[in-house]
């Protein structure tokens, strides 16, 4: 069964959607961006259950992601997942960035979820390019949707229209 992907600009915190990504920092503390937007979606609740996994387990490392109940989202689960800050290309961000596409995808498909939505991870604050952010971004996913067969539809929910034609021509055939 095929896998719909796609792109949509709009606040991830309103999505129908199993799942939605925070792009989070390594405390998994409320931010700016996207971030910010989601904690304030969700209630204070996310960010206690948040300060609970740092607690628990630590930091949450580039690369990695954890998840917590959506509270007062739509969403049933938010996966917080840590994507590289940005220098240059040299500090092996693109290892990175792919790395918490496919551990975020890991950890929504373990809670056999249909759908999910992803933001434009890292390209905010953290300064990753764009354009290479979101080829990176849907190969990842394409690659790695076989290992997680109960994802029927991926979204990216993008901000501007910048990110949104940059996924479009991601998601474009050849």
């Amino acid at each position: 069964m095929d896998v719909d992907l796609t792109v949509v600009e709009e606040d991830i915190t309103v999505l129908d959607v199993d799942v939605i990504v925070n792009a989070a920092n390594e405390a998994l503390r409320p931010g700016g961006g996207v971030c910010g937007q989601i904690h304030r979606a969700a209630g204070p609740e996310l960010a206690w259950a948040c300060a609970e996994s740092v607690r628990a387990l630590g930091p949450c490392r580039t690369g990695k992601a954890r998840i917590t109940p959506g509270f007062d989202l739509p969403a049933l689960w938010v996966v917080h997942a840590v994507g590289p800050v940005w220098q240059g290309g040299w500090a092996r961000e693109a290892h990175f960035l792919a790395e918490t596409y496919r551990y975020a995808l890991r950890l929504a498909g373990s809670r056999g979820v249909a759908t999910i939505a992803f933001p434009a991870i890292s390209t905010g604050i953290f300064g990753y390019p764009l354009v290479e952010a979101t080829k990176i971004a849907v190969g990842t996913v394409r690659e790695t949707l076989p290992r997680s067969p109960s994802i029927r539809q991926v979204v990216f929910a993008t901000f501007g229209e910048d990110a949104t034609q940059a996924y479009h021509a991601a998601l474009a055939p050849g």
